[in-house]
């Protein structure tokens, strides 16, 4: 039996796992800004910079619903195979 399934084709969760990557490298980058001034000695940066740090475990989470939904969908077709 072979598989219908293109090669470039997108999988259930792919969209959500891009999403949670990106969101994840803008609170890193959030994050290095922040924790910048504390080693150069400078002013500190406002509040809302601390804020933007937290996309880090809201992308890590955005990604991790991702990956389950892709899991489920890999489920879901390994239970239409069997007879």
């Amino acid at each position: 039996m072979r598989d219908k399934t293109q090669p470039n084709s997108a999988e259930p969760g792919d969209r959500l796992i891009r999403a949670g990557a990106i969101v994840f490298f803008v609170g890193a980058v959030a994050t290095l800004v922040t924790v910048a001034p504390l080693f150069l000695g400078t002013d500190p940066f406002p509040t809302y910079m601390f804020a933007l740090s937290m996309l880090m475990g809201v992308g890590f989470l955005i990604a991790g619903a991702g990956v389950l939904q892709s899991v489920a969908a890999g489920r879901r077709r390994a239970g239409e195979v069997r007879p």
